[in-house]
């Protein structure tokens, strides 16, 4: 009984104590704990976001950051649906994914390109050479044989197999199928016509594959085989790529510095984050080093922040705070990942951009840059 009447006494004063907290300390205790930052989409970038996630929590140990790397257009999906913070993008949102998200803004968060990589025995090594439109009647169905005279003559030097090509694509909606379709409608007009460019398209031959992962294991385990996948992918895979002719005419290995000549040749007619990005593409760029399937890769935010409703104050703050470091001191970690860094000029805009969004009408450009 002792006991019991013992229990009872302690459980009162356990409910007198709680119930003589102040209810502004409960309210502290909720302002005090973390923001978890949600993000999905471009499978491209997803290397570069995963060290920022792990970075930054040096920065703000108050924020986690969650992305889903689920492709371009899963995550154009989930942005335009309201379900995340923000989305990733290889692809600029078109016309109508524009009608279905607006108030959306484009952030350029890093620059990649994207490789012809191939499985051949007798091939071993990178280096490969072999043209757009050689490219493009490939995935056309209309080159079948690694020993067609169009490739031979383009390999002189090289014993290619009299072997079928198996070609290996995307099979989710895709921001590096985005670059690769865009690159082969800028080169060749049959493609242009028949197949053309997005983030799907009906293929007319070959296997598909979900994501970089997918194609480059699909690649990896088909012999004969020739498929697209991300520079970082394929570096850090071992996979050989081939090196690709430009608009100036020379064969183009895609490194960092390939990729960074045809983001000069380009990076000076961007539009505003809060305008339209349909249009705007880097292959097939100008310049005697350009490589010419290079791409930006975005972040995809709302303008005014409150129109998600995944949106709190607090969260519009952590967010607009982790996006200007990503675009410029987490810019550091971009090489050494085989991205290139934003050039500043597009730095520039991006900050631009961010001192334009809101959070119910009240801008919070003077807490994100400093």
């Amino acid at each position: 009984m002792e006991t019991k009447i013992g229990f009872k006494l302690m459980i009162a004063a356990v409910l007198v104590i709680v119930s003589t907290i102040p209810v502004s300390s409960s309210s502290n205790l909720v302002a005090q704990s973390p923001a978890t930052l949600n993000g999905a989409g471009a499978t491209f970038p997803f290397p570069l976001i995963d060290t920022w996630r792990v970075e930054y929590q040096a920065v703000d140990p108050g924020v986690n950051i969650n992305y889903q790397s689920i492709g371009s257009g899963g995550g154009v999906k989930q942005f335009t649906e309201k379900t995340v913070d923000f989305g990733a993008t290889d692809a600029p949102l078109t016309p109508e994914e524009e009608t279905n998200a607006p108030g959306a803004v484009h952030i350029p968060e890093t620059i990649g390109s994207v490789v012809a990589a191939y499985n051949l025995p007798g091939v071993p090594d990178k280096g490969l050479k072999l043209t757009g439109p050689v490219l493009a009647d490939i995935y056309l169905g209309k080159i079948t044989k690694w020993n067609d005279p169009r490739i031979v003559e383009l390999n002189p030097e090289l014993s290619l197999p009299d072997a079928d090509i198996i070609t290996v694509h995307r099979s989710d909606g895709s921001g590096t199928t985005f670059v690769w379709t865009d690159y082969l409608s800028a080169v060749s007009p049959e493609w242009s016509d028949q197949v053309g460019k997005g983030k799907s398209v009906q293929w007319p031959t070959g296997l598909g594959a979900p994501g970089n992962e997918g194609v480059a294991n699909g690649i990896k385990g088909s012999e004969n085989s020739i498929g697209y996948v991300e520079l970082a992918y394929a570096l850090t895979t071992g996979m050989p790529f081939a090196f690709v002719q430009n608009q100036a005419g020379n064969f183009v290995e895609p490194t960092l510095a390939s990729t960074e000549a045809a983001v000069a040749a380009s990076a000076g007619n961007l539009p505003a984050g809060d305008a339209s990005w349909n249009n705007v593409t880097l292959v097939n760029a100008q310049g005697a080093d350009s490589y010419p399937i290079a791409s930006f890769s975005y972040l995809l935010l709302y303008k005014e922040l409150a129109d998600n409703p995944t949106m709190t104050e607090a969260k519009a703050k952590a967010l607009t705070d982790f996006v200007n470091w990503a675009i410029t001191d987490g810019q550091q970690f971009s090489p050494e990942l085989e991205y290139v860094p934003l050039p500043d000029q597009v730095v520039k805009l991006n900050q631009d951009t961010l001192s334009q969004i809101t959070f119910k009408g009240n801008s919070i450009a003077n807490s994100t840059q400093g």
